[in-house]
């Protein structure tokens, strides 16, 4: 696994773990901050897309993050998240919104790169300067 593949995982994790009392409200804050971050980017129908794509592929896994409408306003895009999320106990919902975060940040970052992924975290979830400075040594040569 790349060095930035496992710091985004981190950030991922230290983001989920700020608040692991309610799950499904801790997800829908965090998605709601990360949707923020990207539609400003690539659009409301480019994050929709690479969510439901990222839907698609963990429910596999998770059939419960399975149904669900992915295209619907900002407010109400994430409700089929958190119901879910709270049909299930609270390690059974953190297992499934966490890889429901990695494959989307996985998926972001086959596209538009590594770097850019990291600090789109960052500054959708907050970080600190080392956050940076680690996700700025992707390339170390360039």
């Amino acid at each position: 696994m790349a060095n930035s593949e496992v710091h985004r995982r981190q950030l991922i994790e230290k983001a989920m773990a700020k608040n692991m009392a309610d799950s499904g409200d801790t997800a829908v804050r965090l998605w709601k901050q990360l949707a923020s971050q990207l539609i400003s980017i690539i659009g409301e129908g480019g994050f929709h897309a690479l969510y439901a794509r990222s839907l698609f592929l963990v429910s596999k896994e998770f059939p419960l993050l399975a149904s669900g409408e992915v295209r619907r306003p900002a407010n109400l895009q994430f409700t089929d998240l958190k119901a879910g999320l709270e049909r299930q106990g609270a390690a059974d919902a953190g297992k499934a919104s966490g890889a429901l975060l990695v494959t989307f940040t996985d998926v972001l970052a086959s596209l538009i790169g590594d770097t850019l992924t990291t600090d789109i975290l960052i500054s959708a979830w907050g970080g600190n300067a080392s956050d940076r400075d680690i996700a700025g040594k992707e390339f170390p040569n360039e």
